[in-house]
C-alpha cells in the first residue's frame, strides 16, 4: 500500500501565503490592509493603542499610496503573488506525481485575501482528505507569518467536525533542497547576466522586540544566508544580510536594506546582486521595493550596476524542493512524474 494513502486515507496539501489585494486600487488595498493589519500576529501592540491608529490614520490615507505601488507591478493576470502561488501549486502537483499517487488535491489558501484558508480547507474536505499537509510558504519561521497560518488553520478546524491527521511544516530555512534551489537560481542568474562583486541577501524585517521575546526568525534568516553563501563558495566579504519593509517608528531588525545599499558605493561596492530568500514567490516587497525602489536608492548613491535575482517562484527546482519536504514530513520519498518539463511556469 502506498504511504500516500496509508490505511486507505487520502492525502491533501494546503499551501498558504499571506495574500494580496484583489485589484491595484485604493478600495481593494484598504480591504486587504484592514484584514492584514488587524491580525494580532502581524501587529502585536495593545489593541487600545493600535486600532485607533489603524482605523483613523492608516486605513483612510495609506491605501492610495500603496495602490500606486501595486500598479507598478500589476500584470494582465492580476497580482503577481496570486498568479505565482497558483503556478507553484500546479508545479507541485506535477512534482508529486500528479495522478500517479492517491493525492486528493493541492489547494491554495491566503491569510488575508481570497481564496482564504477556510475556503481552501472546505475544498480539501470535499475531496475526502483524511491526512492534511499544511505548508506555509515562508521558509523561515516567524510568529507573524507561520504562526498566523497555524492560528487560521486551527480556528477553521475547530469550527468543523472534520478532523484530518495534520502534518504541519513549520520551516525549511536550512533544508538542503531549499538551499540548493537558491544556489542554482543565483548561479544561473550570474551565468546569464554576469556576476557582481557583492551579494546582498535581503529578508523581510520584523520588530526587534519579537526576537527578544523568543521568535527564532532572525537566527533562521542568518542561517539560511550562511548556508547559501557557503554553497556559492563566497568569501566573507562578498556577501551580507539586511532586512527590508520596516513599518512604524519602533526598532526593526537591522541593518536596513535601504541603508546598506545607500552606503555601498561610498564604501567601494558599485555592483551588487540582491536576492530575497525569505519570499517563496515574487510580490510587492520584491518586485517594487527591491527591484525598483532600492535599485533607485543604490544608483542615486553612485552605484553602477544593480541586479535582482527573482524568487524561486514556480520553477521546477522550487516545486521539487517542496515535494521533497512534503514527502519527508509524511515519511516517504516524493515521486516525480515521468516526462516532467525542465521548468514550470513562473515569472
Amino acid at each position: 500500500m502506498s504511504a500516500w494513502a496509508e490505511g486507505g486515507a487520502r492525502t491533501g496539501v494546503l499551501l498558504v501565503n499571506s495574500g494580496t489585494p484583489d485589484a491595484a486600487e485604493p478600495r481593494a488595498v484598504r480591504a486587504f490592509l484592514a484584514r492584514f493589519l488587524a491580525d494580532r500576529r502581524v501587529v502585536d501592540l495593545p489593541r487600545v493603542l493600535w486600532l485607533p491608529l489603524l482605523y483613523l490614520l492608516i486605513l483612510p490615507f495609506r491605501p492610495r499610496a500603496v495602490a500606486r505601488r501595486y500598479r507598478s507591478i500589476w500584470r494582465d493576470s492580476g497580482s503577481p503573488l496570486r498568479a505565482l502561488t497558483f503556478a507553484l501549486r500546479d508545479g507541485l502537483y506535477t512534482a508529486l506525481g500528479g495522478g500517479a499517487t492517491p493525492l486528493a488535491a493541492i489547494e491554495v489558501g491566503m491569510l488575508y485575501s481570497s481564496p482564504d484558508v477556510g475556503a481552501a480547507l472546505g475544498r480539501l474536505r470535499a475531496c475526502g482528505v483524511e491526512r492534511l499537509v499544511v505548508l506555509p510558504l515562508f521558509p523561515q519561521y516567524c510568529g507573524a507569518t507561520t504562526g498566523a497560518v497555524g492560528d487560521h488553520v486551527n480556528t477553521q478546524l475547530r469550527r468543523s467536525a472534520w478532523a484530518p491527521q495534520l502534518f504541519f511544516i513549520e520551516h525549511y530555512h536550512d533544508d538542503p533542497a531549499y538551499i540548493e534551489a537558491l544556489r542554482a537560481s543565483v548561479a544561473d542568474y550570474w551565468r546569464a547576466h554576469g556576476r557582481t562583486a557583492h551579494l546582498l541577501l535581503s529578508f523581510h524585517g520584523i520588530p526587534e522586540r519579537r526576537v527578544r521575546h523568543g521568535d527564532p526568525y532572525y537566527g533562521q534568516c542568518r542561517e539560511s544566508a550562511a548556508l547559501l553563501a557557503r554553497a556559492l563558495q563566497l568569501a566573507p566579504g562578498d556577501w551580507s544580510v539586511s532586512f527590508q519593509s520596516r513599518f512604524g517608528p519602533a526598532g526593526w531588525l537591522k541593518p536596513y536594506t535601504s541603508s546598506v545599499l545607500a552606503a555601498m558605493p561610498a564604501g567601494g561596492t558599485r555592483e551588487v546582486t540582491v536576492i530575497c530568500p525569505g519570499f517563496a514567490v515574487d510580490c510587492l516587497e520584491t518586485l517594487e521595493e527591491i527591484a525598483i525602489e532600492n535599485r533607485r536608492v543604490f544608483l542615486r548613491a553612485g552605484g553602477q550596476r544593480y541586479e535582482y535575482v527573482p524568487a524561486l517562484n514556480a520553477t521546477t527546482a522550487h516545486a521539487a524542493c517542496l515535494a521533497e519536504l512534503i514527502g519527508r514530513r509524511l515519511g516517504i520519498a516524493a515521486r516525480a512524474a515521468p516526462g516532467r518539463s525542465a521548468s514550470a511556469a513562473g515569472g
